[in-house]
């Protein structure tokens, strides 16, 4: 029997959860995301000074002010990251808007523009990129304008609620990334007494939810499952389009010889959901974001930690220009 990672391949496309590249190509996945607490890790480690000194050089060549220049060497950076995973995966990179544009939609969709033109510059087609916006209704209409007009592939993060998960299948995004590690941190935290095993993962419930309910009612937008805390979650997700995991958890799913079966499937969809909309209400979906709380909570405390993780990448790099 092959190990668990090789079974669970058979059922879902493997993406890396990585911004460290040297890692990525020896658990062969499809695909490779990242996001700004991923970069600011690698970046940290001296084997991607290079990328550093590539970054601010071009920073440096962009002149004006110092901002300026800081904003400039941080597109870069991202995208030099991209360039080199794009090299050991034979699929697509996801790269991250700035979590600080996350309730701007035209800034959003400016920033997406410049990180596909970026890419461009080094000879790779935007077929190879998933651009990350955070799931506010402000970055999913932005998503929507951009796989709508400018035919840019996105994938929506932090994303919690099944709200979040209706209102980007109702605006064509290519991919939505439901984040399992960090409900189950929510529930953990604030319902302590829960029973959490297995299929009560409450994140596992929330994946299981949004992929019945695309499949039932003809959605094309991928689900991939995200923020994983340990194995069990993953293979209670086996058979969702993709899953996005850490190389820590690929090593262990690699290391395993248990049985992977299929536990999500189109032949097995479950109960028929009520199809909903929140299409043109953004009243509508913001009431029923501030309703479920543990969503609220995890959405706005996603994108502090993304936009101070960002923040403290712009001040290293800030650091090497001066």
């Amino acid at each position: 029997m092959s190990n668990a990672l090789e079974q669970l391949k058979k059922y879902t496309t493997v993406v890396s959860d990585s911004g460290d590249f040297e890692s990525i190509a020896a658990y062969k996945p499809q695909d490779a995301t990242t996001n700004p607490s991923l970069i600011l890790a690698a970046v940290k480690q001296p084997a991607y000074a290079r990328l550093i000194d590539t970054a601010v050089q071009y920073g440096k060549q962009k002149g004006g002010d110092i901002d300026a220049q800081v904003d400039a060497t941080t597109d870069r950076l991202l995208v030099e990251f991209g360039k080199e995973i794009l090299n050991v995966v034979p699929g697509r990179v996801s790269t991250e808007v700035d979590a600080a544009l996350s309730y701007d939609k035209e800034a959003t969709k400016a920033k997406a523009k410049h990180l596909i033109a970026l890419y461009k510059e080094l000879g790779i087609p935007k077929e190879r990129i998933l651009i990350k916006i955070a799931s506010t209704w402000e970055g999913i209409q932005a998503a929507r304008e951009l796989e709508k007009e400018d035919d840019i592939h996105c994938n929506l993060t932090l994303l919690f609620g099944f709200q979040q998960a209706v209102a980007c299948a109702e605006a064509g995004v290519t991919l939505i990334s439901p984040f399992v590690g960090r409900i189950l941190d929510w529930y953990k935290k604030n319902q302590p007494e829960g029973n959490y095993d297995g299929a009560n993962d409450p994140g596992v419930k929330s994946v299981t939810k949004i992929y019945q309910y695309y499949k039932t009612h003809g959605y094309k937008t991928i689900v991939m499952g995200a923020s994983f805390r340990n194995t069990s979650e993953i293979l209670e997700l086996a058979g969702c389009d993709y899953l996005t995991i850490a190389p820590k958890l690929l090593q262990e799913l690699k290391d395993m010889d248990v049985e992977v079966k299929p536990r999500l499937s189109v032949d097995n969809l479950g109960p028929a959901q009520e199809k909903v909309s929140f299409v043109d209400s953004e009243s509508a979906f913001q009431s029923s974001l501030k309703e479920e709380r543990m969503a609220f909570d995890k959405l706005h405390e996603g994108i502090k930690k993304f936009a101070e993780d960002a923040d403290e990448l712009k001040a290293l790099l800030k650091a090497k220009l001066q």
